[in-house]
């Protein structure tokens, strides 16, 4: 039976933890798991939490605040000692204790390091710690194993098996030459099937999946999506095997991805979350704001320029807003196809093609809505047929034009090496409505002959 967190259990958790009644609280928690774990701390206070990560075993609680939102994570860190927070990154994988350290102040990183027991976990954290987050080298895990092609297959069981207990789950065993340089990978199948007298370099698998310790974590997702990869290696500089990149730390990567990528879109300019204070919300949401009020000042001051235009046909102001929603609407779908595009690399060789097919789509939807809407303005809101036709014929030019844009500037900006998500929010939308209110305007003026 699934295990469900109640808010009985909840109030159970805290009188005991209140009471200080460390025995039934043991026999509580003794088999939920650490996802739970993370679950049932988020729901306590900093206090309880703080109480149970140092009353549970680092094994379990070192997984369950990997679990926990960053802003959770980092306020119970605050509360525990370079000694305390040691012990917990020692039961971890080195690619998740290098993420936690990276998170705390430069000189308490120094002070949890130098708590470090095993010399050569830390050293494995520091290592990592030297590469960019986004990269092969910042995702990768050093725990791995591996055999020498020069071994024979009897003689690297055991070593095997002692690298193995440092390792969570076995996704494949690679093959290194003295130099430690990548050759190839080995089948358990044919290790366990091959002769005792054999070599590895009769057994193994040339033929590999790698990337470098500077490759982007974009690539690398791709890579492993694209071969249906549950661990990649990753090399250095010199071919050497230095770690792996597995298919929970892709995941992970590419959901930090997607929800930087979902704020940006929405105009906020940094990671933040709904619990970061507000200083620090108004300061990433405030320069996307800045920009819309700008824009909207600018396609004001268009709409002032037309003022005389206005008083003779008042009824074009009626359709500014759907001028306006319109371009705003088809610029989003277009750059959002781009943006995907760009990301998964079907886009690399077709941008005409793609440009193209935008420019038809606007077309047909522009001719379909605008027949909808001459038909609207002239019946319903008494418009002459001059100025619905040019109401029509300005919103199938304001639709061509914002596909256009919402085109054009994620593929700038990526060739620029700018991330293209940013396009996907407020500076599609306000440049579309600018240039959106000007089209509008100087149409209805040509056709109306104002």
């Amino acid at each position: 039976m699934q295990f469900q967190i109640s808010s009985e259990l909840i109030d159970k958790i805290k009188f005991l933890v209140e009471e200080k009644n460390n025995d039934e609280l043991l026999l509580h928690l003794e088999d939920v798991h650490h996802a739970d774990i993370a679950e049932i701390l988020t729901e306590l206070s900093l206090e309880e939490a703080t109480y149970l990560v140092k009353l549970l075993d680092s094994q379990k609680t070192a997984e369950a605040l990997m679990e926990l939102e960053e802003g959770v994570r980092e306020r119970i860190l605050e509360t525990l000692s370079a000694k305390e927070i040691a012990g917990e990154l020692e039961e971890m994988d080195t690619d998740d204790a290098a993420d936690i350290i990276s998170e705390l102040p430069p000189d308490r990183q120094q002070n949890v390091i130098a708590e470090i027991q095993d010399e050569e976990h830390a050293d494995h954290i520091v290592e990592l710690l030297r590469y960019d987050e986004d990269s092969a080298g910042g995702l990768m895990a050093k725990e791995l194993v591996k055999v020498n092609e020069n071994w024979s297959v009897t003689g690297c069981m055991s070593e095997m098996r002692a690298q193995a207990e440092n390792v969570t789950r076995v996704h494949s065993i690679y093959v290194v030459d003295d130099k430690n340089r990548l050759k190839g990978r080995l089948s358990l199948k044919d290790l366990l099937t091959a002769p005792s007298h054999a070599n590895i370099r009769d057994i193994y698998i040339p033929n590999v999946d790698y990337v470098n310790v500077h490759t982007e974590g974009e690539e690398v997702a791709r890579l492993m999506q694209k071969y249906d990869l549950e661990a990649i290696p990753v090399v250095d500089e010199m071919g050497r095997l230095v770690g792996r990149v597995t298919i929970d730390d892709i995941v992970d990567f590419i959901k930090e991805e997607a929800e930087k990528d979902y704020q940006m879109a929405a105009g906020i300019s940094e990671d933040v979350e709904a619990d970061d204070n507000i200083f620090k919300q108004t300061r990433a949401r405030l320069p996307w704001l800045l920009i819309g009020m700008f824009g909207g000042l600018g396609a004001a001051s268009i709409i002032a320029g037309f003022e005389t235009i206005m008083i003779t046909f008042p009824k074009l102001l009626i359709f500014v807003p759907l001028i306006q929603a319109t371009a705003g609407n088809v610029g989003v779908q277009s750059s959002a196809i781009v943006v995907q595009g760009l990301a998964n690399g079907s886009l690399r060789d077709n941008i005409i093609g793609r440009l193209l097919k935008e420019c038809s789509l606007a077309l047909v939807n522009g001719i379909s809505i605008a027949i909808i809407v001459f038909i609207i303005s002239t019946y319903f809101f008494g418009t002459t047929y001059t100025e619905s036709v040019s109401i029509g014929i300005a919103l199938i030019s304001v639709i061509i034009l914002a596909a256009l844009i919402g085109t054009f500037i994620p593929i700038i900006l990526n060739k620029n090496n700018i991330d293209p998500a940013v396009a996907t929010g407020p500076f599609i939308t306000t440049s579309n409505d600018v240039f959106g209110i000007l089209t509008y305007f100087l149409i209805a003026k040509a056709i109306l002959g104002f």
